[in-house]
């Protein structure tokens, strides 16, 4: 099993809210978008809490999928895994945008073409 086949399982909506309804989960996944691959001691450098705390935040941000872990001898690396949030965003906010957003479109066209 790779790094990566947790990618195709199902997305469980409610956890990956909870996930990033935390500004310090939030905060991790921008670290780990900006250089994958971190160990625990890495990202709890980064953070002003407790090693604890961080391993909590890093184990919810886990169970909703959107942090992979792989052993590279001694130790535990971290990686983002973006799927859940696109899979979120194309169900939760695209789908509410497409019409406002087709709407502005064709008033901008109509005002133009009057103007």
């Amino acid at each position: 099993m790779t790094i990566w086949s947790h990618i195709i399982e199902r997305v469980d909506d409610d956890a990956v809210f909870k996930a990033l309804a935390d500004p310090s989960r939030r905060l991790l996944l921008d670290l780990l978008f900006e250089r994958d691959g971190r160990t625990l001691t890495e990202l709890d450098a980064e953070l002003e809490m407790t090693r604890f705390g961080v391993m909590k935040h890093l184990r919810v941000l886990e169970d909703a999928g959107l942090v992979v872990t792989r052993r590279s001898g001694r130790e535990k690396l971290h990686f983002l895994n973006p799927v859940p949030i696109r899979l979120i965003h194309d169900r939760w906010i695209d789908k509410y945008t497409e019409r406002r957003v087709a709407a502005l479109a064709d008033l901008k066209a109509g005002l133009e073409g009057n103007a």
